[in-house]
């Protein structure tokens, strides 16, 4: 059933990357885990890959933190960042 219900939101996910990747401009694309509004703990982990169990998550206000340090430093620059607690 979920493969049914996602199957067009994976698809432009699919074709909305491809046009990132290939735009020639300077991007990283970011992938968070369960999100939750809980305050910044200031420590998380980001990686190409992580291993994870049960239900990750990580706060907006983290995520924020990721995207701010990431915009201003070229570690990230054509990378995808998976970032968890």
């Amino acid at each position: 059933m979920y493969r049914t219900f996602l199957r067009n939101i994976y698809a432009n996910k699919e074709i909305s990357e491809k046009a990132i990747r290939s735009s020639g401009l300077d991007w990283t694309l970011v992938y968070p885990t369960m999100l939750t509004k809980g305050p910044a703990k200031g420590t998380y982990l980001a990686g190409e890959r992580l291993p994870m169990r049960g239900i990750p998550t990580i706060s907006r206000a983290d995520v924020a933190d990721f995207l701010y340090k990431a915009a201003r430093s070229p570690e990230w620059i054509h990378r995808d960042a998976v970032i968890t607690d």
